[in-house]
């Protein structure tokens, strides 16, 4: 018995080293293809806020569209020059519905993965790691990732630096440092996962949600919300993207927000929600893993 409890410790070590901070700082120094070098925070950007909100709209009004059947209560609030906007697409990027006279019956036309090759040219998923007992990974299962694009973001609750993580932190390896000490926890189990559900219960206004949820589920419907499963590099295995932080505008349309699978912690009118996404360092084929530098040194 003895024996069987400490092999089942040594496994469940060996797949939690990968994303256990102190391992990893005592390990830089053999591997410092893990450190990524920044001579100041407002540098550490690999591309544009520009580009990655530009991403981001473009990637959600597709699942918008796709969605569109089940947009009705969203709808009716919306301006009618939003709603006109979103119809125009639908038409657009679906013409054949022009034929049917009953657009409501109609499910999805397609899963959020195949709007994300439609839209990016790319479809990513989670499976089974290529580094020995690292658990999950993040694979791209069709199309090409090219440098510099958006190719996932990091879901899970925003705490500042100053509130309670303690108790959701115990045991968990899916919580990201900001540099700014901001945290994200993406775990999607256990209290983290009831946080999460709270945070976004609370700042749902009527039909308007302000967060995705459905990262904590199999039914994803943001394709993009599978960062926390990103494996750090290895020795053999060099990073292949790197996270970068990005705030959501106050602009950013409301009708969408039910795609970002990011909530805070606080309500707080004040600050903008920040979010992490995951930017290709190159060109990445498909059948390849996704693997980061998960450290960000300021020098």
């Amino acid at each position: 018995m003895p024996g069987r409890l400490l092999r089942g410790l040594w496994q469940r070590w060996r797949r939690y080293k990968y994303r256990f901070v102190p391992w990893i700082a005592l390990n830089l120094n053999h591997n410092p293809r893990t450190l990524r070098y920044v001579p100041e925070k407002s540098k550490d950007k690999v591309i544009s806020d520009e580009d990655v909100l530009g991403t981001l709209l473009k990637v959600f009004q597709a699942l918008f569209v796709n969605d569109f059947n089940k947009q009705s209560d969203i709808l009716t609030v919306l301006p009618e020059a939003v709603k006109s906007k979103y119809q125009d697409l639908l038409l657009v990027q679906h013409p054949r519905l022009k034929f049917l006279e009953h657009r409501h019956q109609q499910q999805n036309m397609f899963k959020p993965e195949e709007i994300l090759y439609k839209t990016l040219g790319f479809s990513i998923a989670r499976a089974t790691s290529s580094l020995i007992s690292a658990g999950k990974g993040v694979f791209v299962t069709k199309g090409l990732v090219p440098k510099g694009a958006v190719v996932s973001m990091y879901p899970g609750t925003v705490y500042q630096k100053y509130e309670p993580i303690f108790f959701q932190s115990i045991g968990n390896p899916f919580i990201f440092r900001c540099l700014d000490g901001v945290l994200i926890d993406g775990n999607d189990k256990g209290i983290s996962k009831v946080v999460y559900r709270s945070c976004t219960g609370r700042d749902r206004l009527g039909p308007l949600k302000m967060s995705d949820s459905t990262w904590l589920t199999s039914e994803i419907h943001n394709p993009l919300a599978v960062g926390q499963y990103v494996n750090n590099c290895s020795n053999d295995r060099s990073a292949n993207v790197c996270y970068q932080e990005f705030d959501v505008p106050a602009v950013f349309p409301i009708e969408l927000k039910q795609y970002l699978p990011n909530i805070a912690y606080s309500y707080d009118k004040q600050s903008p929600l920040r979010c992490v996404v995951l930017v290709a360092l190159r060109d990445i084929k498909q059948g390849e893993e996704l693997f980061s530098n998960y450290y960000t040194i300021v020098s």
